[in-house]
């Protein structure tokens, strides 16, 4: 039976050590995310104080903070598109609500792709830009 319980212990920690370095992304947020009191909201300007004094990572967070809208347009476009599509041919009150939130999810899935080539992100590493917003309002904040 002790076996069992190490075994059963040792799967478990697999699993999950499987899957934290699939999810490594979010060990550059934990700082920011596990905290006991959270960071104040910030505003539009404040972060546009940081990309002017940031000559490195400033330009990075605006093009990232540009792809936003696209990620926005797609979704409505999808989600519209998608829900008349299936109001028109199914006249399904369900069907129609079904259709306007898948077509959000490809609709916003097109539209980061859309960005990601358009705006060259892929070339950039934003979450580092990101991250040195979180550094800069942190250190802002607190002192």
């Amino acid at each position: 039976m002790a076996t069992e319980g190490a075994s059963e212990q040792s799967l478990w920690q697999g699993i999950k050590d499987f899957w934290s370095d699939r999810f490594r992304i979010l060990d550059s947020y934990h700082p920011y995310i596990r905290r006991e009191t959270p960071l104040p909201s910030w505003s539009a300007a404040d972060v546009e104080e940081f990309m002017a004094s940031d000559p490195v990572h400033g330009p990075v967070l605006k093009k990232t903070r540009d792809a936003v809208k696209f990620l926005a347009v797609g979704g409505i476009v999808g989600a519209v598109s998608t829900a008349a599509f299936a109001w028109k041919y199914s006249k399904s009150p369900h069907g129609a609500a079904l259709s306007l939130g898948a077509g959000a999810v490809f609709g916003m899935s097109f539209g980061q792709e859309i960005a990601n080539h358009s705006l060259q992100l892929y070339r950039l590493d934003t979450m580092a830009a990101q991250v040195k917003f979180m550094e800069w309002w942190q250190k802002k904040t607190q002192g």
